[in-house]
């Protein structure tokens, strides 16, 4: 595998960013494994979907927008998301041909020449003159750390890892974490755990009432200054708050999301509360912290700006117009990243045909 292969673009991932923006280069007339290639380092179809736990169902998803294209109709509610979003993507990439190669790992985007990029993967080395990079968040689980964490004598995991709550039948469980993913460990495990203790850093944020485009709007203007400054993008549901549906408002009532505020430290036995002297026992720390995003493959390049993210304008990366981060900050929601994957390849459509006529 030591022949460099030439192609126009290369995309990296095919979740739903990935294959939005495989589709809009195949319908604007790039030609896969000819034009362009799409790598991903999943097993199968489905982004990181094919990933989540088999308790979220369908049905307890939240805004999963349709790809470009092709509809998703007739999903069973009560089936596992995974399932659903696995089929669909499989369909979606066998109706527009779109070749994923799979399972390829990227190891390494380098600097080429002749202005061309080099793309370093487990399957050989591609040369390309852009890059779409839609690797999402799903690799790189936040853990955070606190004082005695390497002491506790029971199991400690992070949401990525969290398989249903049977597991935890019987055992005292501390749910770190105010977003969508804790709440729904907490709901899920509250009939099976001994005890559940919910703790976050910040109160959380109950949404009241329909979400409308100008909340929307709103939201993702917020996400999308921090990318434009370079700072780490924050998650669009960081700024909408948690929707107050039924569930959530029955969890509350009897009690489950009782929020109580982060603990100091992690003692053998469980978490304590300095100020107040207060300890609660585990058996489990669930870290429902959520994700940061994939890129250190692109670390080579030098795009990181001194707060530490990578400044973006629109999807197209202010230090390289070549490279393109699609389901990155503002278009980390499924609605954005088919937006975002629209818009990369407009740039780029763009960008190619600037280079063809300064040649």
């Amino acid at each position: 595998m030591n022949k460099v292969r030439e192609v126009e673009v290369v995309v990296i991932g095919a979740g739903q960013a990935g294959l939005a923006a495989a589709y809009h280069l195949r319908r604007t007339g790039f030609e896969p494994d000819r034009d362009t290639v799409v790598l991903d380092h999943s097993p199968g179809p489905g982004g990181a979907w094919q990933f989540r736990w088999p308790s979220l169902t369908f049905g307890k998803v939240h805004g999963m927008h349709a790809l470009p294209g092709m509809e998703l109709t007739g999903a069973d509610p009560a089936r596992p998301s995974a399932e659903v979003v696995r089929e669909y993507f499989d369909r979606y990439e066998r109706t527009f041909d779109l070749r994923v190669r799979r399972p390829v790992a990227v190891r390494a985007v380098r600097e080429g020449t002749g202005g061309r990029l080099l793309v370093e993967t487990s399957d050989g080395t591609w040369s390309t003159r852009a890059l779409i990079n839609a690797t999402g968040t799903w690799d790189r689980p936040f853990w955070p750390r606190y004082p005695g964490q390497e002491t506790f004598r029971g199991r400690q995991l992070h949401t990525a890892q969290y398989t249903g709550p049977e597991e935890f039948a019987g055992q005292r469980v501390v749910v770190v974490g105010g977003g969508a993913s804790g709440t729904q460990h907490l709901l899920e495990l509250a009939p099976y755990a001994a005890t559940t203790t919910w703790v976050t850093r910040r109160p959380p944020v109950f949404r009241e009432g329909p979400f409308d485009q100008d909340a929307g709007r709103a939201a993702v203007a917020l996400v999308e200054e921090r990318v434009r400054q370079g700072l780490p993008p924050r998650s669009v549901v960081s700024v909408t708050g948690l929707p107050l549906n039924d569930a959530i408002r029955q969890g509350l009532a009897d009690g489950v999301l009782d929020r109580q505020p982060m603990f100091d430290r992690i003692t053998p036995e469980g978490v304590e509360w300095l100020g107040e002297g207060r300890r609660v026992a585990a058996d489990v720390i669930l870290w429902a912290t959520g994700f940061r995003a994939a890129l250190d493959h692109l670390a080579p390049l030098r795009l990181r700006e001194a707060g530490g993210g990578i400044r973006v304008e629109g999807t197209r990366a202010v230090a390289d117009a070549r490279i393109h981060l699609v389901g990155y900050g503002p278009s980390a929601s499924t609605i954005g990243a088919n937006r975002a994957g629209r818009a990369a390849v407009r740039d780029i459509r763009r960008l190619l045909a600037q280079e063809a006529i300064a040649a």
